[in-house]
């Protein structure tokens, strides 16, 4: 009899214990990224003081905003919060769910809207980026991933055209996906291409360093070449 309870007993404190040592490996990792995770003197320096709204935010890449977080799942089982948890123990709140290009919130309603790395997974990111300014009544601050510093290295740029021509035509999908690759200078092209005032840019981001960040005066209205309608502030929603 002791034998068998050897024999199970022993492989359950095994697993007990690489539990134990995977725990301390994920603690490790985390602690060595919150240096390389560092403040943005950039993103700061823009909205410290302000209250706003942030697109899509992660436990693992805190800007320490204050702001709400709005996201387009709700659940807490997501590929998105099973990577937050596996790197930082804990999930950002979900505090509205919506999508992240029609907001449920009035004209002018919030200080700020923050991204970082998300804008690229809009298929429209012109839709994005006009429903932030319109939300926004100070400023819209974007980090978006460097074409040379992510996985989308060998994907051609996106090019303002097709952007132009995918907001003129309404594309959307239900894909989650990189839609769009960018370097900081073909992004600063749609904004002026968008008549979206940019305000200062840092690149590379001062953060992580895998993108670039954008700052973009909300209170100036945005114009789009003809053919391309920006939406109007409508004076309460």
């Amino acid at each position: 009899m002791p034998a068998s309870l050897s024999s199970t007993a022993e492989p359950a404190a095994v697993i007990a214990l690489s539990d134990k040592i995977q725990l301390l490996k994920s603690r490790v990792y985390f602690m060595g990224s919150l240096v390389l995770r560092r403040d943005s003197n950039f993103v700061s320096g823009y909205l410290r003081g302000l209250k706003g709204i942030e697109i899509g935010a992660s436990s693992h890449n805190n800007y320490r905003l204050d702001a709400i977080n709005v996201d387009r799942y709700g659940a807490t089982d997501t590929i998105y919060k099973q990577e937050e948890r596996r790197l930082a123990m804990h999930i950002a709140k979900v505090e509205v769910v919506a999508p992240g290009d029609d907001l449920p919130f009035d004209d002018d309603s919030y200080d700020f809207v923050f991204s970082s790395h998300v804008l690229e997974h809009f298929p429209d990111p012109i839709r994005a980026l006009l429903e932030w300014q319109r939300v926004a009544r100070r400023y819209v601050v974007c980090v978006v991933p460097h074409k040379e510093r992510t996985f989308d290295a060998d994907r051609p740029l996106t090019t303002t055209e097709e952007l132009l021509t995918r907001h003129r035509d309404g594309f959307e999908s239900e894909e989650d996906a990189h839609w769009s690759v960018w370097t900081c200078e073909s992004f600063l092209e749609l904004c002026d291409a968008v008549g979206l005032k940019v305000l200062g840019h840092c690149d590379p981001d001062d953060k992580v360093g895998n993108g670039f960040a954008v700052a973009i005066d909300a209170t100036v209205a945005p114009r789009l070449p003809v053919g391309g309608a920006a939406p109007g502030r409508s004076n309460g929603g």
